[in-house]
């Protein structure tokens, strides 16, 4: 069993991500073990685990340690594994990669996901980056003019760009891997404040992503589409964005609640396979009045 006193963290240049070894996952872990991870887990949204043997009904236990699972609608679960899915990308595939444009895992559900928690089973040797952009110091970047007239607001999110039965998926050829579901359910609308507060952290991250926030509630089509693309672009300025380089074995565990990720390309040619897994969330917290 893998213990408190076996743990090293080594955290990355403004603490969004670190490293987190002296820990085997196949196994239990003990419950001061677990209490130290979630507490790491509050001050990076970013956790890496390098040379874990992992296997699906191992991610599956490794997700419980971090709440209940989550609800993946649009993508058919492992055989055998309820609440893994495979991101797939074999080498011949010609369709567009599978998250390869800035998101929040899920932030069209009323209750989004927490965590996503990604293993790298099939690593290919160039190329096939994860990148993130802090929605933490994306907030605080902003004047103090600005986070006001953002405070009240609230962003409509919707799956029909990616999943609605004219989304981008619906768009596929015969080469997809990955077994996703397109659905007339993608067209439901929610409503997320733009300001949210994290319930562990307490500080406020910006929530917004290029994929699944169609408008901000209350405004004008030309407004709302104005401020949302300044909002985009500012939250994935340079300073605020982690690359992630992947290596066979490893786990990654994000919160999405203050993060937003894509998953990068350059390994044409090359087999990629993923092991992915979400965590139940909250309904997002307004940072006003909190």
């Amino acid at each position: 069993m893998s213990s408190l006193a076996s743990l090293s963290v080594a955290p990355t240049a403004h603490g969004f991500a670190a490293v987190v070894g002296g820990v085997d996952l196949r196994g239990p872990l003990d419950a001061s073990l677990r209490a130290r991870l979630m507490d790491l887990w509050k001050d990076h949204p970013l956790l890496c685990f390098p040379e874990q043997d992992l296997d699906p009904a191992a991610l599956e236990r490794v997700s419980l340690c971090f709440g209940e699972f989550g609800h993946d609608p649009y993508v058919a679960p492992m055989d055998g594994y309820a609440h893994v899915i495979e991101v797939r990308r074999e080498a011949a595939e010609t369709t567009p990669i599978f998250g390869g444009s800035w998101h929040s895992d899920w932030s069209f559900q009323a209750t989004p996901p927490s965590a996503t928690l990604l293993y790298g089973a099939v690593v290919p040797p160039r190329g096939g980056d994860t990148v993130f952009a802090d929605g933490y110091r994306a907030w605080e970047a902003l004047s103090p003019t600005m986070q006001a007239l953002l405070m009240p607001l609230n962003a409509v999110h919707s799956a029909a760009p990616a999943y609605g039965t004219n989304g981008l998926f619906a768009r596929d050829d015969a080469s997809r891997s990955m077994r996703i579901r397109v659905s007339p359910d993608a067209e439901r609308r929610e409503r997320h404040p733009l300001a949210r507060r994290h319930p562990l952290s307490g500080r406020i991250a910006l929530y917004i992503n290029h994929v699944y926030t169609l408008a901000i509630d209350g405004l004008a089509p030309d407004e709302s589409r104005a401020l949302l693309d300044f909002l985009l672009r500012h939250m994935t300025r340079p300073e605020f964005v982690y690359r992630h380089r992947w290596q066979a074995r490893m786990l990654l565990v994000w919160d999405n609640r203050c993060a937003v990720h894509y998953a990068d390309g350059g390994y044409d040619g090359h087999a990629r396979l993923m092991y992915r897994s979400t965590v139940a969330g909250e309904r997002p917290q307004a940072a006003r009045g909190a």
